[in-house]
C-alpha cells in the first residue's frame, strides 16, 4: 500500500513508476484514512489511486489547487470537429489531462469533439477525444476522453517543456 513519498509525489506501488502525486480526498474510506494520517495519491501514468502514510501534520503542505496533472503553456495548432462543428484554434495550455485553446469556433459545455494537435512540423498530430468542460474568457477547456498519458509523443512532448521527468501538478500562471 506504500509507494516512497518525497514532498508531494511519490512512486506508484502499481506501476513502480515515479510521479504519483497527493490528490483530493474523494470517498469517505480515503476521509477516515485522513484521520489516521494517511493521504490519498494517483499515479500520473497509470492512473492507479492509493493511500500513503504522511509523516506528520505539517509534512504535507495543503493541497495547492485541485489539478491532477502538469499544466504547461505552449502555442501549439489544432483542428477539431464534432457534430456539426469544425474548428482550429491555438492551444494555450496543455497537458496529460486536456488542454486550453483560443477559437472562434462556438461550442457548448459538455459537446464531444476528435482534437488534432500539432506537436511538431513534418509530424503526424497527435490525435485525441475529448470533451468541452468550460468556456470562458481564457478559452475553450477540453478533457481528454482517453488515455493520453498513452500517447508517448504527447508525453515526451510535456515532460521535455516542464524540464523535468516527473509528471507533478504545478500552477500555470
Amino acid at each position: 500500500m506504500s509507494g516512497r513519498i518525497m514532498g508531494r509525489q511519490g512512486v506508484c506501488p502499481e506501476c513502480r513508476l515515479e510521479g504519483a502525486v497527493r490528490v483530493e480526498v474523494r470517498s469517505p474510506r480515503e476521509f477516515l484514512a485522513s484521520l489516521l494520517w494517511m493521504v490519498p495519491f494517483q499515479c500520473q501514468r497509470c492512473d492507479h489511486r492509493f493511500l500513503d502514510r504522511r509523516l506528520s501534520p505539517m509534512s504535507l503542505s495543503p493541497l495547492p489547487e485541485r489539478r491532477e496533472h502538469m499544466r504547461i503553456p505552449v502555442r501549439l495548432c489544432l483542428s477539431f470537429s464534432g457534430g456539426r462543428v469544425r474548428g482550429e484554434g491555438i492551444v494555450s495550455d496543455l497537458s496529460l489531462g486536456g488542454c486550453i485553446i483560443q477559437s472562434e469556433a462556438h461550442v457548448r459545455v459538455d459537446d464531444i469533439f476528435y482534437l488534432e494537435i500539432i506537436l511538431a512540423k513534418n509530424e503526424p498530430p497527435v490525435e485525441a477525444a475529448a470533451i468541452v468542460r468550460s468556456v470562458s474568457a481564457r478559452g475553450i477547456a477540453f478533457k481528454f476522453l482517453r488515455r493520453a498519458q498513452e500517447d508517448k509523443r504527447l508525453t515526451a512532448f510535456i515532460q521535455t517543456r516542464s524540464g523535468s521527468d516527473s509528471l507533478v501538478p504545478s500552477k500555470v500562471a
